[in-house]
């Protein structure tokens, strides 16, 4: 609040990020849900409840949105007319780049995936209720065109909020790198809760902490997969040496970003990399919650590299930290944790009537 009165440009700068941090975990945790109806692995009904509960986090999301609208001006240059006027890029685009366009597709998104996961939780909370044997067929016919429009959804999305904040610039892979970035952040934060609540009497019955192994193995997919498409994206960019597309990279190159670069490099790649490889570092639980933090830490450095110099507008972007770039990401991060609590409780920790608990855990003596 105090950011906010005495600078409120810098408050809206470092709320996006802070708020597109969250979104991604919530969205992450969405994408992972259907992932799980239509392979129905192990790791799936050890963390079901857990991923239920994070997606279930989207009208908090709804609602933390508001400022960024009001926030409009501040952040994005196409609403301003004398800008657009005189700049015929940005008139070229109009048509897509505009507020009403902005806040109508902004809707629209937030419709689509709260009603994707409302109707994915409330099958499964019936199915605890009642043992439909029906209700799996409906969340596997769900999830099946829901993760391609979810990926697509995701895409626009990323381009409106975080992509025209330059928007000279443009990435065809630019979102589909949220996608994976938000599966990873997702998968890491299931590792921590696992880990902390291997003590509850549900995740003790079915030893969850035997699947910290699959969970590893699956945020050591997800780091690689998103370090191909990151790589891919600068690769394309580099090469090609265009002057409307090189400019974004030459920023994040210089001025104290450049180290924030080398930093993604060694800590959200190269050592989770070679650290989740070894089986026996995924069977520790204080070992894979330690990576699992830093893959949390790691991307939010991901997202403010992306993010922040895009406020220089053009010119040199020198790394200067703001003490709101901190507070607003751990102030929504309260209210998201608390609102993920509210609708973990009260719900049973792992599926009670899924018809395929009894095959999938059959081998396990359960």
């Amino acid at each position: 609040v105090i950011g906010a009165i005495s600078n409120p440009q810098q408050f809206y700068q470092s709320y996006i990020i802070g708020y597109v941090y969250w979104l991604c975990i919530s969205l992450g945790c969405l994408s992972l849900l259907m992932l799980h109806h239509l392979i129905s692995g192990r790791w799936g009904f050890v963390i079901r409840r857990l991923l239920e509960s994070g997606a279930r986090t989207l009208p908090l999301m709804v609602i933390l949105f508001i400022p960024i609208i009001f926030g409009m001006h501040n952040l994005y240059e196409w609403t301003h007319a004398d800008v657009v006027a005189n700049d015929p890029i940005l008139k070229f685009k109009s048509p897509y780049l505009n507020e009403t366009g902005f806040i109508s597709r902004a809707v629209f998104y937030f419709v689509l995936w709260i009603g994707m996961t409302w109707l994915l939780t409330k099958w499964s909370r019936t199915q605890d209720e009642t043992g439909e044997p029906g209700l799996k067929s409906k969340m596997i016919n769900l999830s099946g065109p829901g993760i391609p429009v979810l990926i697509l959804s995701v895409t626009f999305a990323s381009t409106d909020w975080v992509m025209s904040l330059e928007p000279h610039w443009f990435s065809t892979i630019f979102g589909f790198i949220f996608v994976v970035g938000q599966a990873l952040a997702a998968m890491a934060m299931c590792i921590i809760w696992v880990v902390n609540l291997s003590d509850a009497d549900a995740f003790s019955e079915i030893e969850a902490s035997k699947y910290l192994s699959d969970l590893g193995t699956l945020m050591f997919a997800f780091t690689v997969l998103w370090s191909y498409v990151s790589f891919s994206q600068f690769l394309i960019i580099w090469s090609a040496n265009l002057a409307e597309e090189a400019p974004w990279y030459i920023k994040r190159g210089q001025g104290g970003w450049d180290i924030m670069a080398v930093a993604l490099i060694l800590f959200h790649f190269a050592l989770p990399f070679f650290l989740l490889l070894q089986r026996a570092i995924k069977r520790r639980a204080a070992l894979l919650l330690a990576i699992a933090v830093l893959m949390l830490v790691m991307r939010y450095v991901d997202l403010y590299w992306y993010i922040a110099p895009s406020f220089s507008h053009g010119g040199p972007s020198e790394f200067h930290p703001h003490f709101l770039d901190l507070t607003i990401p751990l102030s929504i991060g309260g209210f998201w944790l608390a609102y993920f609590a509210m609708q973990l409780k009260g719900a049973a920790l792992v599926p009670l009537h899924d018809p395929r608990m009894a095959e999938t855990f059959a081998g396990e003596g359960h």
